[in-house]
């Protein structure tokens, strides 16, 4: 598996040395996200908009892509807390790294994946009245991964994904055990530069 690995990544590494394709441009798009809580007495609510704007850069070949991006992103949540029956909002700024590698099929649709590291920049939440979010702690930054589709229209670009971290971006809610995961659809739209 590991000679596996060590093979697909030399095989792209020397598709993106050769070339053939290389764009950089602006990004922006929406999202729809939701935490996913797995602990007694909370629940996953319901899911909150947001928003990412930032840049991308496409490096390739013919039918083989590595498409870094660096985007400002604003996103959240809202848990449940069944214990006292309440709604807990979420919101978070974050800097995201995505590593999308990539296959072009017919020059204009394309199929990715990749992983994703999360930067926490700020935190806040909603209307609180029963004092449950002093006791979460964010992690300062997580990994996850991305995955969907692409369009490349002219010197447009759009990207449908789907996200999900790979670990917990917090254990607690005041005090009580959870597992809390934060899962995303992701629409963007871009311009290549040149």
């Amino acid at each position: 598996m590991k000679n596996l690995i060590i093979l697909l990544l030399a095989f792209v590494l020397t598709n993106t040395l050769q070339a053939q394709d290389f764009s950089i441009g602006p990004k922006f798009g929406v999202s729809q996200s939701t935490i996913k809580v797995n602990g007694d007495g909370y629940q996953s609510g319901d899911d909150k908009l947001g928003y990412h704007v930032g840049a991308f850069v496409r490096m390739g070949g013919a039918s083989i892509f590595v498409q870094p991006e660096f985007l400002y992103t604003s996103t959240g949540g809202f848990i449940l807390d069944e214990n006292n029956n309440a709604t807990i909002e979420t919101n978070f700024n974050r800097l995201d790294i995505p590593l999308m590698v990539g296959f072009k099929l017919a020059g204009f649709f394309r199929v990715q994946a990749g992983p994703i590291a999360s930067i926490l920049l700020d935190q806040s939440f909603g209307d609180d009245p029963i004092g449950s979010t002093q006791n979460i702690d964010y992690r300062s930054s997580t990994i996850g991964y991305q995955a969907g589709i692409g369009l490349d229209i002219g010197n447009f670009i759009l990207d449908a994904k789907y996200e999900s971290s790979l670990g917990k971006i917090a254990s607690s809610v005041a005090g009580f055990q959870t597992d809390q995961r934060q899962n995303q659809l992701v629409l963007s739209a871009g311009f290549r530069l040149f």
